[in-house]
């Protein structure tokens, strides 16, 4: 009995294992973003730069910090309230309170704030646009699956047609009004459309390891794809002004912001460097007490009398710093700085000239991608009726098997190359609101 609960809960586990999920775009691209690799480190590095731009801040105000010590000297021991040494063994505690506040320093540190603050707000746009990259990538990889998961579709009904057409031959070749020679040709194509079935098996199937290795999920589950109920020509009447299309994407486009946005970093940290040139000048005030017991005297005072009244000291003022010379070092980091500054320059220009230049191939690329697919559609539209009026033909015995054949490949072709370019008109749209930077997670269907 025990074995039997045993051997049933096996095959319950089994039964569940093999239990198909239903996976539609949007919770693609949801589980991509939470499981992104390069996402999440860009996430973690957005803390730390936050947190940077925080304590930079924080460095603009007082700063304090108490010090203090407690002990035993053996040996000579200056008492301050009494003005004498004494040798022997005495006890102490002191303690002080110390304030210091940046009064000028060239103002290294508000450019420092301010270039942590460029530097947060390009991790900020770092983030958003690897999101975009996410949502493309996984879309890619979707449609791609869809591709071959249509295809593998159209090769089942096109072997169910032939092995159909087979037996009709037989049946025909059996009773004498077709030649052997057709049926052996029809073989032939069944055995081909069954090794191009199970081609579209093993790509449809190397196409999901893929979208699941994007993921960051199990290879194993097995999960079918749901198809986007999309418009594709949802957005043609904003496609007509390519350069309203280029300004939406120079304002938009995150990876260019980034650009920007370390652009500026870099000239305030050029700045906060040559701030070091100047005085530093602090304003500064300690404020502490000390307390001491003479283990070999009689008379000690309390701790009371000396550690709050007798013993405190009140010390402030101005200190100030003025490089003279450090052997260039100050001059090395502002000139290593400086060429950050012309770098991130370089850089930001480069950004803008590549944003103009995906919306334009984006652009391009999705009309090609819509003359194809009309193109297509009509060819499918074709080929299917030159295939039925083949077949008609061919069971009238107007036509031969090559023919047919013939007819039945192309019909096959035009059913491929529709799938195709329907899916790749659809990507189209993402890619080109990828390349405006207007690509979000709420805008998928």
């Amino acid at each position: 009995m025990k074995k039997l609960f045993i051997l049933l809960i096996v095959i319950t586990d089994f039964s569940f294992a093999q239990t198909t999920d239903k996976l539609s775009l949007k919770e693609a691209i949801s589980i991509g973003l939470q499981n992104n690799v390069a996402l999440g480190q860009a996430k973690n590095n957005l803390v730390a730069t936050n947190f940077s731009k925080t304590n930079s801040l924080l460095q603009l105000t007082p700063s304090f910090n108490i010090q203090g010590s407690a002990g035993r000297n053996d040996g000579n021991t200056f008492i301050p309230q009494e003005g004498r040494v004494v040798n022997g063994v005495v006890d102490f505690v002191n303690a002080t309170l110390n304030a210091e506040m940046p009064l000028f320093n060239g103002f290294n540190n508000v450019n420092t704030y301010l270039q942590n603050d460029k530097r947060n707000d390009a991790q900020i746009n770092l983030v958003l646009r690897t999101e975009q990259d996410v949502i493309r990538n996984v879309s890619n990889q979707y449609l791609q699956c869809l591709v071959d998961q249509q295809l593998l579709t159209i090769q089942q009904k096109t072997l169910e047609t032939q092995i159909q057409t087979y037996n009709q031959i037989k049946e025909q070749v059996v009773a004498g009004s077709r030649a052997e020679v057709d049926l052996y040709n029809q073989e032939f194509q069944v055995k081909n459309n069954e090794v191009l079935l199970i081609r579209a098996k093993n790509r449809l199937t190397n196409s999901k390891i893929l979208l699941a290795a994007q993921l960051q999920i199990d290879p194993t589950i097995n999960f079918e794809l749901e198809e986007p109920a999309w418009d594709i020509n949802l957005k043609d009447a904003e496609l007509s002004d390519i350069e309203a299309l280029k300004a939406i994407a120079i304002e938009s486009r995150k990876d260019l912001a980034q650009a920007k946005a370390n652009e500026r970093a870099s000239e305030l940290g050029y700045k906060a460097a040559r701030g070091t040139y100047f005085p530093n000048i602090v304003l500064f005030a300690n404020y502490g007490s000390r307390y001491n017991y003479d283990l070999g005297s009689s008379v000690n005072r309390s701790f009371d009398n000396q550690f709050l009244k007798d013993n405190t000291q009140l010390t402030y003022g101005a200190s100030f710093n003025i490089p003279i010379f450090g052997g260039f070092r100050t001059r090395s980091t502002t000139v290593r700085n400086k060429m950050d500054y012309e770098n991130a320059k370089l850089t930001s220009k480069a950004n803008l000239n590549t944003v103009k230049s995906d919306v334009l191939q984006a652009y391009q690329n999705y009309l090609d991608a819509k003359s194809n697919f009309e193109a297509t559609q009509a060819q499918l539209k074709s080929g299917e009726l030159t295939y039925l009026l083949e077949k008609d033909r061919y069971e009238l015995g107007a036509s031969d098997i090559v023919a047919l054949t013939l007819a039945t490949q192309n019909y096959i072709r035009a059913q491929n190359e529709a799938a195709n370019a329907r899916y790749t008109l659809m990507f189209q749209h993402i890619l080109l609101n990828y390349a405006t930077g207007t690509l979000k997670f709420e805008d998928i269907p």
